[in-house]
């Protein structure tokens, strides 16, 4: 029988589980609630939430001001909320408490007047929230763009939430060569590094690795990279159809992990098929 070895902390993380309980009260308290994109990166999850009455709309111009407006976890454009203001529309704030200390940390560095950046993923909704905050600040997403930037006197760095650590160290290691007065604030989250440590570990403890995760969603892609940068033999799927029996062939171990954005639901079904797979290899 396979053993399945199942990443410690994956799955939802708390801004994600919060986020889904405050459209869920919603839906209770007022019926039919809007929601300004998918409250987070996972088709699952959007499609659940519908049934019960939260529907998606693109833009502002596409509210009806009668109703409710939930702002997603990814957090907001400050554009966006300052519009929403304007209009006098009702928004109930689902952002992650650690997305929205990430637009704390970006203004305090614009306050002391450093040029800044943010290590992230271009057009990624939360980093494009959190580039709102101020003025002026540039992305970075890999050490080969770290490397364009000039010498500069003063600035300062915050990171996108779910960026790999490895990312993250290398770009701030270019920035301190070519920066004199440079402020890091490392604003990955606890359940990021967690996960990314976990993947890491079930990646060289198991022959086979499996991600379940939205293809939207960064920070599953991501969990996959780190495995396969060690376990060649790791994949990604978004729910349990996709698993492929060859892939089990003559393997005794798989480690799982999962998105932020995916539900436990999603995860036990994975292993559900995982044993079926393995119960019909082991009858032939």
């Amino acid at each position: 029988m396979i053993k399945i070895d199942l990443a410690r902390g994956c799955g939802f993380c708390f801004g994600v589980r919060e986020a889904i309980k405050k459209a869920q009260k919603a839906a209770n308290d007022y019926g039919d609630v809007q929601m300004l994109g998918d409250i987070v990166h996972n088709e699952h999850v959007v499609q659940d939430l519908a049934k019960k009455g939260i529907h998606v709309v693109e833009n502002l111009d596409a509210v009806d001001s009668s109703r409710p407006l939930l702002l997603r976890a990814h957090g907001t454009e400050k554009a966006i909320v300052a519009a929403a203001a304007e209009r006098n529309l009702f928004t109930i704030d689902a952002t992650c408490p650690l997305v929205l200390d990430i637009h704390k940390e970006i203004k305090e560095l614009e306050a002391e007047r450093r040029t800044i950046f943010i290590i992230g993923d271009h057009d990624h909704d939360e980093v494009r929230g959190i580039q709102s905050q101020v003025d002026k600040a540039t992305v970075l997403s890999s050490p080969k763009e770290a490397k364009a930037i000039p010498r500069l006197k003063k600035a300062g760095v915050v990171s996108q939430s779910t960026q790999a650590m490895e990312n993250f160290t290398a770009i701030v290691a270019i920035l301190a060569e070519k920066i004199h007065d440079l402020r890091v604030v490392n604003t990955i989250c606890h359940p990021t590094r967690q996960n990314q440590t976990e993947i890491k570990r079930i990646a060289a403890e198991n022959e086979l690795v499996i991600v379940i995760g939205s293809q939207t969603s960064a920070n599953s892609k991501r969990l996959r990279e780190v495995a396969a940068a060690i376990n060649p033999r790791s994949y990604q799927v978004e729910n349990a159809a996709e698993l492929q029996p060859q892939w089990f062939e003559n393997v005794q171990s798989v480690g799982i992990s999962a998105g932020a954005s995916t539900p436990d639901s999603q995860i036990q079904e994975l292993i559900a098929r995982i044993r079926q797979i393995d119960e019909a290899r082991l009858s032939t």
